[in-house]
């Protein structure tokens, strides 16, 4: 299918994060890559602006933009020195009167708080692991093997790796404390669905599209321990999981599947108040697709398994970048009457 016909017009200001705490190569990577970007962007014909985050004084940094005039592709993950504060950056576009891409506030805050996901995705119906809060390792209601403990408030598989799938009681103790002792908070634990797992892309407001399911493929594993997306698998090369672990694209999936998973993404991607795209992480047991994760900002690297999913569909990262600022214009008090 060949790209939707986008505005390319449209007045850009990319907005990404660079923390002065990094390492040179990691500057210097996301560096590389916001460039080549905006390269692409101005290829298409948007006029493009970047700014780089490198303090918590975001307000200031925006003053030299004209809301009125611009759409923000908001690629800022948090700010310097404040974690999980990707939401304190949505609030400050929204203060200033910036229409950008990608999940407001609220949802940002959600998401990164597990167990009221999981509560959404009960009260809408939608499919998920069996799970359980705790605050200490002297668990008593859970009988459920194997199963997985992760932190209930992280992302990006943080605290995720071969021993978080425990096979028993002392082991899910044993795990429980060392999540609580290494994260603080609180430990949730999930019935650990050993299935076909899928990262399902969604874009869209009111009516949303699913591009090509990839699916990640454990087939090089025996141990179920193994077959799990692991912290290492997303950001360390030459790691285990990371060279194990293959993507299919597009999955392997009749048509009746497609359908159910379609029917399941669209149903989490609503309830979660997900806006202009998303990311789930999805597994198959049964013939039950299972909803693990949702992530209403995902990654959009040009090498993510959105923008991989996109270029299937005929979308270059730029093309794929210029759909999601044209999705935001909507919202823009100039530009949103005739992107509509």
């Amino acid at each position: 299918m060949a790209a939707t016909k986008n505005r390319t017009d449209l007045p850009i200001l990319t907005l990404f994060n660079l923390d002065p705490a990094w390492e040179p190569e990691a500057s210097e990577a996301v560096v590389a890559q916001t460039a080549q970007l905006v390269t692409e962007l101005r290829t298409l014909g948007h006029e493009v602006n970047d700014l780089a985050v490198s303090d918590p004084d975001l307000r200031t940094r925006l003053t030299a933009f004209d809301p009125t005039n611009t759409v923000v592709f908001n690629w800022c993950e948090e700010l310097p020195g404040i974690p999980h504060s990707d939401s304190l950056v949505a609030s400050v576009l929204e203060e200033l009167g910036f229409a950008y891409t990608g999940a407001d506030p609220a949802v940002l805050s959600l998401s990164w708080h597990k167990p009221l996901v999981k509560a959404v995705l009960e009260a809408s119906g939608v499919p998920t692991p069996r799970w359980m809060l705790c605050s200490s390792p002297e668990v008593e209601a859970w009988d459920c093997y194997p199963a997985i403990v992760k932190p209930a408030y992280e992302h990006c598989s943080a605290g995720v790796d071969v021993e978080a799938v425990v096979m028993n009681d002392k082991e899910l103790r044993d795990r429980i404390a060392l999540v609580l002792e290494t994260y603080g908070g609180q430990a949730m634990v999930e019935d650990f669905v050993d299935g076909r797992e899928f990262h399902v892309s969604l874009w869209g407001n009111g009516e949303t599209t699913m591009l090509p399911v990839a699916e990640m493929d454990f087939s090089a594993f025996d141990d179920l321990r193994d077959r799990l997306c692991t912290y290492d698998s997303k950001f360390t090369p030459g790691s285990t999981h990371y060279d194990g672990i293959q993507l299919k694209l597009p999955a392997p999936l009749s048509e009746p599947e497609l359908q159910e998973l379609a029917r399941v993404s669209h149903s989490a991607y609503q309830a979660i108040g997900c806006r202009d795209y998303g990311r789930l992480d999805i597994r198959l047991r049964d013939e039950t697709f299972y909803v693990l994760d949702v992530n209403p900002n995902a990654d959009l690297s040009a090498d993510s398994s959105m923008a991989c999913a996109a270029e299937l569909e005929g979308y270059s990262h730029g093309h794929m970048i210029s759909r999601l600022v044209n999705l935001a214009a909507t919202r823009h008090a100039v530009f949103g009457p005739e992107v509509s």
